[in-house]
């Protein structure tokens, strides 16, 4: 058993120098921007708009908060470890070598599923935008073969899915259905990452750039017609007018589309080794993209909802563009620079996701636990070569047979997974000497402050939602159900982390932070966590089967040493 919590010792020399240290604090707000803001806002913004109403706000504060508090969390990591690998790295060093493998098959499945969605997304603005220079794809070119089966035999109300099915070409009893946009920009994006760092940079720069002065725009454009009646929608029933008009639940539903944005600030905590001053920069604008974008969702939230009623965002796949359609505001030169600039913003998402995978891939061969082949660096553009190729692959094979809900929820579930452990892992690291021009956590004693915080918490939920904890056994709708579960395990753990703080003397910002992400984790449905759970099943054959016989710590091949 301690063979498999081996940690690895690293230190600032750590497998150091074989990529290009080109990129600066500002350089990394806008990878961060670049990543956070885009599929998040272009397209399963809709979604969750639909799901929470007005009041999903509330949700992006909530992950805002969380986020917060893991970014300290990541930060503190990144000044400690200047290495590429992001969570997966941070894990090897606090919990262990079992552990560090399940990060870094979470992050796999982050990055290369993220991305899926993002191609989807991507398809979905181009195939429009096309449509309004006039245009046409075929329908059954422009989705994947499992969406247009799912809505044919489901009797959806999304005639593109539809006619898509109706209208493939059939070889033998296979309809032909494939999104063909999505492969080509997921080839591109891949050629673009093997050009290098420094390309990879300057496009990225220039296109957020463009992406934020049409984010404001919207804002600037829409504000002057919005209808605060819109912010208190009558509920389902017709008796009252909510901010959540589809209740608490309701809101925490949309928890995999509110996340989904937020996800991108983990991609670029593996830029370590190409970041200039790692110790230094990668905090700095970790912290500053994150506060920037968290300010600009709930901006660009309520402007949404305040314009359009909520429930027509229903199936919505390029909310920004359709608040200005002839149904709602009618302003069709809007409508045509959203759509365009779209495009643009979901492919510097695709860019910092497709730059992630191959560094994580590439942290996790160095270590033993991949083949070598997934080390090896061009020799001329300082990428890891054939991680890149293969990132390419991975992302693209999926796209010919998967849909883009069943995506969205499977990343934000693994993703929320690895914050937990990220933020868990601060709490095990030892105390460091403070250094000059580095980011250093506070340490605040959470013996007290935690405790309170939760018997806090706890009264305020009560006073808020008082009828969650009368007539559990009569509740008859199971998603509500399941939320209530989840809820009281999450009070169970909350309890847990509060004796633990009491008895420990454990820091307060990582407590919060891992209090945060487990609050996130109620939101998911036992769907979500099934195939959570299959896709870890499968990682840990891998590691025993390669991994663990191959590692550099393996005791039985190297001693002893390299752990600690």
């Amino acid at each position: 058993m301690n063979s498999l919590f081996r940690r690895k010792h690293y230190t600032e020399n750590t497998d150091s120098g074989q990529l290009n240290r080109v990129l600066g604090t500002w350089d990394i707000v806008f990878f961060g921007i670049a990543a956070i803001i885009g599929a998040g806002s272009f397209s399963s913004l809709g979604e969750a708009i639909f799901r929470g109403g007005p009041g999903v706000i509330v949700l992006y504060l909530i992950c805002g908060f969380a986020c917060a508090f893991t970014a300290l969390c990541y930060a503190e990591f990144a000044s400690r470890i200047p290495t590429a690998g992001s969570a997966y790295t941070y894990a090897y060093a606090s919990f262990g070598e079992l552990i560090a493998w399940i990060i870094g098959w979470a992050l796999i499945m982050e990055y290369s599923f993220g991305n899926i969605y993002v191609a989807f997304s991507w398809s979905d603005y181009f195939t429009s935008f096309m449509e309004r220079i006039g245009i046409h794809i075929p329908d059954y070119l422009t989705c994947s073969y499992t969406e247009a089966k799912k809505a044919f035999f489901n009797h959806s109300n999304n005639t593109e899915l539809i006619n898509a099915w109706q209208s493939a070409p059939v070889i033998g009893n296979l309809k032909i259905i494939v999104d063909i946009p999505a492969l080509v920009i997921n080839g591109l994006i891949t050629w673009l990452c093997y050009q290098g760092i420094k390309e990879s940079k300057n496009f990225n720069n220039f296109f957020v750039l463009l992406k934020l002065f049409v984010i404001l725009l919207v804002i600037a454009v829409a504000v002057g017609y919005v209808n605060t009646g819109n912010w208190f929608p009558v509920n389902a029933e017709g008796t009252s007018s909510s901010f959540m008009p589809n209740g608490f639940a309701g809101v925490m539903s949309a928890v995999s589309g509110v996340f989904f944005a937020y996800i991108g600030f983990d991609a670029i905590s593996v830029l370590s080794e190409e970041t200039k001053n790692p110790q230094k920069d990668l905090p700095k604008g970790m912290l500053i993209s994150l506060g920037l974008c968290t300010v600009i969702y709930i901006i660009l939230t309520l402007t949404l909802t305040g314009v359009v009623d909520y429930r027509k965002f229903d199936g919505i796949g390029d909310p920004l563009a359709f608040i200005f359609q002839k149904s709602n505001l009618n302003l069709p030169w809007m409508e045509f620079i959203v759509s365009l600039i779209a495009i643009v913003a979901i492919t510097t998402v695709l860019l910092v996701f497709q730059m992630g995978q191959p560094r994580i891939w590439m942290a996790m061969s160095r270590d033993g636990l991949l083949p070598k082949k997934f080390q090896q660096v061009h020799s001329k553009n300082k990428v890891p070569s054939f991680a890149t190729v293969v990132t390419g692959i991975v992302v693209g094979v999926p796209i010919l047979f998967t849909d883009k809900t069943f995506i969205l929820d499977f990343t934000s579930i693994g993703t929320i997974f690895a914050f937990v452990l990220v933020c868990g892992g601060v709490l095990m690291l030892p105390p460091k000497e403070k250094i000059k021009g580095r980011f250093h956590l506070p340490y605040i004693n959470g013996k007290l402050f935690f405790p309170l915080l939760f018997v806090v918490g706890l009264i305020v939920f009560y006073v808020l939602q008082p009828d969650f904890f009368h007539n559990l056994p009569d509740i008859k709708d199971p998603k509500e159900g399941e939320f209530r579960l989840a809820i009281i395990i999450y009070l169970i753990a909350n309890l847990v982390l509060s004796l633990l703080a009491f008895i420990k003397n454990l820091s307060l910002i990582p407590l919060i932070g891992l209090s945060s992400c487990l609050y996130l984790l109620t939101g998911m449905s036992h769907e979500n966590w099934f195939w959570f759970g299959l896709w870890f099943a499968i990682g840990l054959v891998i590691y025993f089967i390669y991994g663990y016989r191959n590692s550099k710590l393996n005791i039985s091949s190297h001693g002893s040493a390299g752990t600690h």
